[in-house]
């Protein structure tokens, strides 16, 4: 089982070098992520040096991310922007020899990207996303990238379901699910029983599942639902369901921690890395 982080590395992109990717593999870690604040404007030199580093340091780009244009808009020129955005990160990631391309729906919310609005679970809504995705997808073909796409109950994307409905409407290859079960989570009954989403997450998405987003959930004691996310292992969701499932339907595919501060991520990784041993399943 392989294990990375999403984080853990200079938030500027272009100022990771080999002791900041060397500092990766230290923790215990296999993978790690380049995010591109923005896409259309990178220098090709940057890409280059930054690879050099996770070569150097025997570190793999387990997820290329970045920041581009909400490819759901109602506002074509905007969705376009984000379409082209998307693609000038294929060809980076194509450069990084990246496992993944991560792919955010957005959100129509101005406030953020993964932020709520009504406007996100209507069904044209969702038509925009095919349309956009098919345009993107066309430049992973040509560029041999796989994509991963995540979902949550707060975006278009809004169950398992609806996230299998997009790969077959798509119908690429190259399109694949980022899983994150803590975004699916979104009623208390949810967090009390966290096995039931993880269970049907496998059972409709199981076979295009290309990485993993490794944080918890808990709900805190007030007056209205308040989920937060929390490190691994330490909350309500089912990580014996989680990782067993896991290693038999994506082997070659990573663990990464996410959304956790430095001083947590190796927290994180030797909870993992118990659980693992409970479980009997060896870790890269």
């Amino acid at each position: 089982m392989k294990i990375g982080v999403a984080g853990f590395l200079p938030s500027d992109w272009r100022k990771i070098d080999v002791a900041a990717t060397r500092r990766v593999v230290a923790a215990g870690l296999s993978g790690g992520q380049v995010f591109v604040n923005k896409p259309l404007e990178a220098d090709p030199t940057d890409v280059i040096r930054v690879k050099h580093a996770f070569d150097e340091a025997g570190l793999v780009v387990a997820q290329t991310n970045g920041w581009y244009e909400c490819l759901i808009n109602p506002d074509g020129a905007t969705r376009a922007e984000g379409i082209r955005g998307l693609q000038a990160l294929i060809r980076i990631g194509r450069q990084l020899d990246t496992r993944f391309v991560y792919v955010r729906p957005g959100s129509i919310n101005p406030n953020g990207h993964w932020w709520p609005h009504p406007d996100n679970h209507l069904p044209k809504t969702f038509d925009r996303l095919v349309d956009s995705m098919r345009q993107v997808c066309a430049t992973a073909e040509a560029e041999g990238v796989t994509l991963g796409v995540e979902g949550h109950v707060v975006s278009t994307l809004d169950t398992p379901q609806r996230v299998r409905d997009l790969l077959d409407a798509v119908g690429s290859a190259r399109l694949k699910f980022n899983m994150d079960p803590v975004n699916f989570t979104g009623t208390v009954h949810d967090v009390h029983d966290t096995s039931r989403i993880v269970n049907e997450l496998y059972d409709v998405l199981g076979k295009d599942m290309v990485a993993l987003h490794a944080k918890d959930c808990a709900i805190l004691d007030e007056h209205v639902v308040h989920i937060v996310e929390v490190v691994p292992c330490t909350g309500t969701m089912n990580y014996d369901i989680l990782m067993r499932r896991w290693v038999e339907c994506c082997p070659e595919g990573y663990f990464l921690i996410e959304h956790q501060p430095d001083d947590r991520v190796i927290i994180a990784r030797e909870a993992i890395g118990r659980k693992a041993a409970q479980l009997g399943i060896p870790l890269e």
